[in-house]
C-alpha cells in the first residue's frame, strides 16, 4: 500500500473521530469550569466564615489560585496537547526563574 492510502481513511470515519475528541474536548473544559467555580465559591467561603484567622485564609487562597491556574494553563489553553512543548518550556522556566527570584529575595530580607 502506498503512504496516501494508508493516510487516507474514510472520510465518514475521519469525522466520527473528530466528533468524538471534540465532545471528549468540550466535556473536559465544561468539567474544569465547574471546578474553577466551586473553588472560587470555596475561596469566597473560606473569607465570608469569621472563623478562620489570616494565617489561615492567605495561604489557602494562595494554593487555590494556584490550582485554578494549572486547570486553566491545561485545559483553556490546551497546554495538555501535542505540540505545545516550546510554550511548556518556556512558561516553566519563568516560573522557574520567577520563584528563585523571589526565595532570593526572601532569603535576603529575613535572614
Amino acid at each position: 500500500m502506498t503512504n496516501q492510502q494508508l493516510n487516507s481513511g474514510n472520510p465518514r470515519v475521519d469525522i466520527e473521530y473528530r466528533r468524538r475528541k471534540s465532545a471528549e474536548e468540550m466535556r473536559h473544559q465544561v468539567v474544569s469550569f465547574a471546578l474553577m467555580i466551586f473553588l472560587t465559591l470555596i475561596a469566597f467561603a473560606a473569607v465570608a466564615i469569621k472563623g478562620f484567622s489570616a494565617w489561615f485564609i492567605v495561604p489557602f487562597i494562595l494554593l487555590l489560585a494556584v490550582i485554578q491556574v494549572i486547570f486553566q494553563l491545561y485545559y483553556f489553553m490546551h497546554m495538555s496537547h501535542k505540540g505545545h512543548e516550546a510554550p511548556s518550556l518556556f512558561l516553566y522556566a519563568g516560573l522557574f526563574v520567577g520563584l528563585v527570584t523571589v526565595l532570593a529575595f526572601v532569603t535576603i530580607i529575613w535572614w
